[in-house]
């Protein structure tokens, strides 16, 4: 039989008893005739209580000491893991990511996979090994170590999928699967017993935590079908593969809400051309991604240009652009942090008219405002302020018939 890449996110590696149950767990794959490789993020919270003591001593850390620091999280995990399976008689050998042939490319913070070299990882399967392997990090050319991201464990179990052309990719969560919906926001979400790449990407990139966006991306790309499920239990999960004509028969299969976000205003900048262009490639060079853009009609010959970022990235968005007002010939700079975005998703948006004007008539009747709109084939997106993100989302779930029990 062939591979299977197994990925165990934080919580269901956060203690000894969770890693021995997860060591149970892969046992029992390997027992049913597969070759296993296992992906394990950091345990519990520790990313986030490293960032909290980096801060502390130094609220503007360099990006390269960070990833220096966060790479050692998964670094715990795999050594863990492996002698919990070595304490239930398995074979098995931890590996980091350089050392499982993971190549990127030389952003720190936010690296991308550029060439997986995976001999070393053949050879121990080779000789009846489990492979347990670092999630979230890599080697940059200059033989550096960088971080995938967040969530980039995902990505991490996906390219490893892809060079060893496994049978399956799964993801052990705390949750049995996909959800129309995050149930702790929307209380009535169900279970998706398959979802389409692009589905599950536009969810991904709209704030839905399941799974990274980049990981969705890279297993489109290459084919590699997903499966998430539970961790400790034996339901079945949710697929994402290749969309079917099937699929379509759901106009709207998802709502995703993603609190993490900021806006930011360039006020009164002169409408004539180049002007966005200067401004968007000062945030481009310093790798700073950008979601949604809207530009005011312009007054007088000037206009307010606002965009969105992750609001991690706030800070970086400020010692950018802070110093360049003035050269845009802006006459301002305004940042919104108290705003989230709430998207909907579904591949049969493609062939059924009005849906915008049913999430518009929907939040119109919930007194939500929207402060900014963006739209693709299969999604429709909207910024609202944060504290009527949860009813935003609660509202839509049930104008589409989402709700448990309907449909």
């Amino acid at each position: 039989m062939g591979v299977y890449v197994q990925k165990y996110g934080g919580s269901s590696v956060a203690d000894v008893a969770c890693l021995r149950r997860v060591a149970e767990r892969v046992l029992q794959t390997q027992r049913a005739g597969h070759d296993v490789v296992v992906v394990v993020s950091a345990m519990g919270d520790t990313t986030d209580e490293l960032i909290g003591m980096a801060r502390e001593l130094n609220p503007n850390p360099s990006d390269r000491e960070m990833d220096m620091l966060l790479s050692t999280g998964e670094q715990v995990s795999i050594a863990l893991l492996t002698m919990a399976l070595h304490a239930q008689g398995a074979e098995a050998v931890s590996m980091t990511g350089p050392q499982a042939g993971i190549r990127t490319d030389a952003v720190h913070r936010k690296a991308k996979i550029s060439a997986v070299e995976p001999e070393r990882v053949f050879a121990h399967l080779a000789q009846g090994r489990i492979v347990i392997v670092a999630g979230f990090q890599g080697l940059t050319p200059t033989a550096e170590i960088a971080t995938l991201g967040r969530g980039g464990s995902d990505t991490t179990a996906v390219a490893l999928a892809t060079a060893l052309k496994a049978e399956r990719c799964q993801f052990g969560k705390d949750v049995p699967g996909v959800f129309t919906a995050d149930p702790r926001i929307v209380p009535r979400a169900r279970k998706l017993a398959e979802i389409a790449y692009d589905e599950m990407l536009e969810l991904a990139s709209a704030g839905a935590d399941v799974l990274q966006s980049r990981a969705v991306e890279f297993a489109k790309n290459h084919g590699v079908v997903l499966e998430v499920r539970m961790t400790f239990g034996d339901e079945p999960g949710t697929l994402v593969r290749k969309e079917v004509t099937t699929m379509e028969d759901m106009i709207v299969r998802g709502v995703a809400v993603d609190t993490d976000e900021a806006k930011v205003t360039l006020l009164r900048v002169p409408d004539q051309p180049g002007v966005a262009a200067r401004g968007f490639k000062d945030l481009a060079q310093a790798h700073i991604n950008v979601d949604m853009i809207v530009q005011n009609v312009s007054e007088a010959g000037h206009t307010d240009l606002s965009f969105t970022v992750g609001e991690e990235d706030l800070p970086k968005v400020r010692a950018t652009l802070e110093g360049h007002v003035r050269e845009l010939g802006a006459q301002g700079l305004a940042f919104d942090e108290d705003v989230a975005k709430v998207s909907i998703v579904g591949a049969g948006m493609k062939s059924h008219s009005g849906v915008a004007f049913e999430m518009f008539e929907a939040l119109a009747a919930a007194g939500i405002n929207i402060e900014m709109i963006s739209t693709s084939e299969i999604k429709i997106a909207v910024i609202v302020k944060k504290n009527v993100a949860g009813e935003a989302a609660r509202r839509l779930h049930t104008a589409f018939g989402l709700d448990a029990g309907e449909g």
